[in-house]
């Protein structure tokens, strides 16, 4: 597929895998610097792995139910291992009852989609606590400058793609204050992720713990709250019951959708417990549907007084 790749694989799923979107749950914004689609709509994502970095490329084969992976670099094994998991072969529905029929019909539009898990909580949980309390684009943003600023080119042949790979744990922790605020990420952010990355070795070795202990010690740590642990299960773990509660979105989404009224968190709480533990499915769902809220009226505008904004530039 492409020249010189370290190591193939071919996967063939045992349900109709819909793998492009089930591998986009792990892009963070359509700017993302690790995660780019090439005009063959083959899927790329540079990763940073418990052995190196790694580019990944997917290619889904509809014709014969196949799903192809080249990777290359020192984690090139490793991310191939991972390909099944990341396209949700771990995620079990077993159980799962959609009962309202608006989940219903979410259900019936999406019967294959799955929940994805990549396995690793620390390129799950640095983007997680940059999307905090900001708005998406001043999120994405600050992801991205950070990666392009302090990540480092994927393995392969990327160039092109201009594909990187999350800063590592080492280079996190030697990030001082004022190179944060330049990549537009205040302290209240950028000192939880600097305390992750001192503790990143025993953070990775949570994927493999009970969803409600994984919740437990991740909030356990200064700056990651219910949503930031949410989102990290539902990215790295695949948790099928986290639900990024305090999302400003989430729980008037699903309130409008099955409802017709916005909910609060303590509604939203209350209305998908019949759903446990596939709470987190439903929302997911619904948004695959796109059965949220219309969106009306202008968008919240990102802050200006971080250092590198200019008032009435994005």
């Amino acid at each position: 597929m492409t020249p010189s790749a370290t190591a193939q694989r071919t996967w063939r799923p045992q349900w109709p895998c819909p793998a492009g979107a089930i591998l986009l749950q792990q892009r963070r914004g359509s700017g993302d610097p690790t995660y780019r689609i090439d005009a063959a709509g083959r899927h790329w994502r540079g990763i940073g792995t418990p052995e190196g970095p790694a580019t990944l490329c997917i290619e889904v084969r509809p014709s014969c139910a196949d799903v192809y992976a080249e990777a290359w670099g020192p984690g090139a094994a490793w991310v191939l291992d991972a390909v099944p998991d990341l396209l949700g072969a771990a995620d079990d529905v077993t159980g799962f009852e959609p009962q309202h029929p608006v989940v219903v019909e979410a259900w019936r539009r999406h019967p294959h989609w799955r929940l994805g898990r990549s396995g690793l909580v620390m390129e799950a949980l640095v983007p997680s606590i940059i999307e905090q309390k900001v708005t998406g684009q001043e999120a994405y943003s600050g992801f991205r400058m950070l990666v392009q600023r302090f990540g480092k080119p994927a393995p392969g042949p990327v160039a092109e793609l201009r594909l990187r790979v999350q800063p590592t744990p080492e280079v996190l922790r030697g990030i001082p204050s004022w190179e944060w605020l330049k990549v537009h990420i205040d302290p209240a952010r950028s000192k939880p992720i600097v305390h992750a990355a001192r503790l990143a070795g025993s953070l990775e070795r949570l994927v493999d713990l009970d969803p409600e202990e994984v919740d437990t010690r991740l909030r356990s740590l200064p700056g990651v709250g219910v949503w930031t642990s949410a989102e990290v299960r539902t990215h790295a773990c695949g948790d099928a019951d986290a639900v990024s509660f305090g999302d400003y979105h989430v729980a008037k989404d699903v309130g409008h959708a099955l409802t017709g009224e916005a909910f609060d968190d303590a509604q939203l709480e209350e209305f998908l417990e019949p759903w446990r533990p596939h709470r987190g499915r439903v929302p997911a769902l619904l948004g695959m549907a796109r059965l949220g809220r219309p969106r009306r009226g202008p968008r919240m505008a990102p802050r200006t007084h971080l250092p590198g904004r200019t008032p009435g530039r994005r």
